[in-house]
């Protein structure tokens, strides 16, 4: 791929954004490219890792790209239909984040079900001093991760959202040295691996489902896991072990 590097395992796929010339800025190419790793997750899922460069997970959205779009295209939510897809996939989502995430990066993070940080993390959403809103899915996904009064500081003041705050707020689940960050990305997404993924899937579309939808939602899913075999090879061993 010419904006992402792809590494793809049995039990997870590795996403690095690759536009260093750019820092990871969000450009049509990119979109394109994570719609053809979402469509691979939705085919075969697994749990997928999302990570940046030395520095900068992605300074926003391709601003020359912007400055070219019309009503049409802002129509169209180019960057927050990606972004939505992102958050559906079937398996659980974890940004690594290191250093910058602004604009449209911080966004793709926000998507994601959990993020790491490096102690050098910084989330921000400039997008009303070039003149539009954060219309990815900031505007009220953040007021969801971090609260409504944080969420407007970030948005409508300009604040950036630095590491101990990010992790004091849970945007982040744990800081790390830069070099530590991958390393303890996958450790997240290996304490995932070893619970059931059947279990995984089926507790993120329920954490996902309207407010409506419960306890409906609820008890098909468990109701669907109750009868998996896997379910009664893991109790088993539980009672098993208890036993000894």
């Amino acid at each position: 791929m010419e904006t992402l590097i792809v590494q793809e395992r049995d039990d997870r796929v590795v996403v690095r954004l690759h536009r260093p010339q750019a820092r990871n800025a969000v450009n049509a190419v990119m979109v394109a490219e994570l719609h053809e790793v979402c469509a691979e997750l939705e085919a075969r899922p697994r749990p997928l890792l999302l990570t940046g460069g030395d520095g900068f997970f992605a300074a926003g959205a391709d601003i020359a790209e912007l400055a070219a779009r019309g009503r049409e295209q802002a129509l169209q939510g180019i960057n927050s239909t990606l972004f939505e897809r992102v958050r559906r996939l079937p398996m659980p989502t974890v940004a690594a984040v290191d250093g910058y995430a602004l604009g449209g990066g911080a966004e793709l993070a926000y998507a994601c079900d959990l993020r790491v940080g490096s102690d050098r993390v910084r989330f921000g959403n400039p997008e009303p001093g070039l003149g539009i809103i954060a219309g990815a899915g900031a505007c009220w996904r953040l007021t969801e991760l971090v609260g409504e009064p944080l969420a407007k500081l970030v948005l409508l003041a300009g604040h950036v959202i630095h590491g101990p705050e990010a992790l004091s707020s849970r945007l982040v689940a744990s800081l790390h040295a830069p070099a530590d960050l991958d390393g303890a990305a996958h450790a997240l997404i290996d304490r995932m691996g070893a619970m059931s993924a059947t279990a995984l899937r089926l507790t993120k579309l329920v954490l996902d489902a309207p407010p409506g939808a419960h306890p409906v939602a609820d008890h098909l899913a468990q109701a669907v896991l109750f009868e998996d075999p896997d379910k009664q090879a893991r109790m088993r061993k539980f009672l098993d072990r208890r036993a000894t």
